[in-house]
């Protein structure tokens, strides 16, 4: 954009923004400088910071559409963008980020380049416990990010979304770090932890793409917005997803340990809690057990209320979900259980889930 000579653009400016913009506009005029020199001098802090993340990350970040297995049309194609979402390259040789609901259960991948270039994709693995996915192309001259350390955030932080909102490529939105910590639950039924909250926009389509600093890292994986609200959008951490990649990336799956159980948050009596010197006045009902499960061989019940694993206390469904990592595959985990009126310490051992789910 040019301004003419002697009228900067002043808009609904600040007083004191308004001075410098005037200070700065009339030393480029000084200077001789005009068109772009110009522009450059009118950027404020805040726009150098957004246009140096979209700069920086732009290049790498993809459209992805999918061919689903119920369908014969390329959701990319859908006029109210369902079924799209975005990705960005995180390494040299191809491989994508992308979010687990975009590219689950798809019969065929189709991934755009910024360049313009479209491609086929491989789908390398998901996990809906996290919903994160790896997906990888093979082209030459590909632009990819790295991943930046999500751990280093803090609340009221500047951070840049971008991605492919109802398919128009490489949206540049920007907002803070709303809250940290924030915990949300995915298509599974698990609990993911530790999410970030922003205020920068999303839309659908948006979903996959990198929340960006301003120093250009990639933090975060734009995954969920909450409608009718405006301003409340999640993304994984990118710890979370270095984590997550490397292991798809090498298994194609996340391993985790599994029981066999189906279960239900419950409250427990103080009297009972205080009698039996139980951790916390919570724990997880057993409602049924699969045949020839682990925890069925273990000698677990129907009604069986498990209080802690490994002297931690359980509380709810999800921090048993929490226990089952894949550390304790294969390994003896210590069940503290209540059995109508006793209390009892039981050996399992967890094997490797067969399925996702809400099921531990």
């Amino acid at each position: 954009m040019n301004y003419p000579l002697g009228n900067p653009i002043k808009g609904n400016m600040p007083p004191k923004v308004r001075n410098i913009v005037d200070r700065d506009y009339q030393l480029g005029v000084s200077a001789g400088a005009s068109g772009p020199d110009m522009d450059n001098r009118l950027l404020d802090a805040y726009s150098q910071a957004v246009v140096h993340a979209a700069d920086t990350v732009g290049p790498a970040v993809v459209n992805v559409g999918v061919l689903p297995r119920r369908s014969q049309r390329l959701r990319l194609q859908s006029p109210n963008g369902h079924g799209t979402g975005s990705g960005f390259i995180f390494t040299p040789d191809g491989f994508i980020l992308t979010n687990s609901h975009v590219v689950h259960d798809a019969a065929c991948i189709e991934v755009t380049l910024a360049d313009g270039r479209t491609l086929s994709a491989e789908l390398i693995g998901d996990d809906p416990d996290t919903d994160l996915a790896v997906v990888r192309i093979q082209a030459p001259h590909l632009i990819s990010v790295k991943l930046g350390d999500s751990r280093t955030l803090r609340v009221g932080q500047l951070v840049i979304a971008i991605g492919n909102p109802y398919g128009f490529q490489c949206t540049v939105t920007a907002g803070v770090v709303s809250a940290l910590g924030r915990s949300l639950r995915t298509i599974s039924g698990r609990l993911i932890d530790d999410v970030i909250q922003t205020d920068a926009a999303l839309n659908p389509g948006n979903s996959g793409g990198p929340l960006v600093t301003a120093a250009g890292e990639v933090i975060g994986i734009n995954t969920a917005v909450i409608l009718p609200a405006q301003g409340l959008c999640f993304a994984i951490p990118s710890a979370m997803a270095e984590f997550v990649a490397g292991r798809l990336i090498r298994h194609g799956k996340i391993r985790r340990g599994y029981l066999g159980i189906a279960c239900q948050n419950i409250s427990l009596p103080r009297r009972m809690v205080r009698a039996l010197d139980l951790p916390a006045e919570h724990g997880v009902s057993v409602i049924s057990l699969e045949k020839n499960s682990p925890a069925r061989r273990a000698g677990l019940m129907q009604g069986d209320i498990i209080v802690a694993i490994d002297a931690e206390a359980i509380r709810t469904v999800d921090d048993l979900h929490r226990h089952l990592t894949e550390e304790c595959i294969a390994r003896e985990t210590r069940l503290t259980l209540i059995r109508r009126t006793t209390k009892l310490n039981l050996g399992v051992v967890p094997e490797e889930s067969r399925s996702v789910g809400g099921k531990g």
